[in-house]
């Protein structure tokens, strides 16, 4: 189980929840390298225990992860290097991970900035693990987070139908009309995958966060929520406690909102990156 990251008088860098404080990094730096320089070690070891093997006609280990058709851990003995940078790349993927849940930054992003970091952490030339790679990435990351944290919002803005007289083209209204948020078919309603889905989570992100709430985790979010509710088939309405949903066969989902202030929040937010808009309120 990975420890918690530790909060002390040095520390540099702020999430929305959690710190990562100097001495945290300082302590993952210093045990993943030794992890790597052990692991480096034994495949020394394998190497020297090959040589010995084939010398009296065992064979490699190389061949004896090859035997019986398992190919299992192969690439770690054809080269040093190769083997080497494979486990440095995958155990730096999962550190960084760590680092953004611990943080608290994963949470503040929205559906878009979160796919962006994943495919960062898919690539091959991902950034290794130091003291001063982590301290530059989080700084990047503190220094945008409010515009990461709105992003979400004004996706969900942006994507609403002005064809509906309830969705205003300047500001956040009680209710708004999204489309393309159910399907209906012999079978019942169902959830739509795809980018209303993410927004769904978006809003219910932002919701909480202007309120001051907790974040729900991605397996309790709207999202999931709702497609749990549409999925017993009770009624086509959602109800929680920032929101209803009503559903139709034809697609759309009409969303009312419980709290105006939260509303007002998120108009604020609106008018920030759309100078001007609520000038009509």
């Amino acid at each position: 189980m990975s420890e918690p990251l530790t909060c002390t008088e040095s520390d540099v860098l702020t999430g929305h929840t959690e710190l990562i404080s100097s001495t945290s990094i300082e302590r993952i730096v210093t045990k993943r390298n030794s992890a790597l320089e052990q692991i480096r070690t034994m495949i020394h070891q394998l190497a020297d225990i090959s040589a010995l093997t084939e010398s009296i006609g065992g064979q490699t280990a190389q061949d004896w992860a090859m035997r019986d058709g398992y190919r299992c851990g192969c690439w770690l003995l054809e080269k040093e290097n190769t083997g080497m940078k494979v486990i440095t790349c995958n155990l730096d993927r999962s550190i960084w991970r760590d680092l953004m849940k611990k943080s608290g930054m994963i949470a503040l992003m929205d559906a878009a900035a979160r796919d962006e970091w994943n495919r960062t952490l898919e690539r091959d030339d991902i950034p290794a693990i130091s003291e001063e790679n982590i301290l530059s990435t989080f700084r990047q990351l503190h220094h945008s987070k409010d515009d990461v944290f709105e992003r979400g919002i004004i996706n969900v803005f942006k994507s609403l139908s002005w064809d509906y007289r309830s969705n205003s083209p300047c500001r956040f209204g009680r209710k708004i009309i999204v489309n393309a948020l159910v399907k209906h078919d012999r079978w019942g309603f169902g959830l739509l995958h795809g980018k209303r889905r993410d927004q769904l989570a978006d809003l219910d992100r932002m919701l909480n966060l202007l309120d001051g709430k907790p974040l729900p985790e991605n397996r309790h979010d709207l999202s999931v929520r709702l497609a749990d509710h549409i999925s017993k088939q009770h009624s086509t309405v959602y109800e929680d406690e920032y929101l209803s949903i009503r559903y139709f066969q034809k697609g759309s989902g009409h969303i009312t909102f419980k709290r105006p202030d939260l509303v007002e929040k998120m108009n604020e937010i609106i008018a920030k990156h759309y100078p001007g808009m609520l000038a009509a309120k």
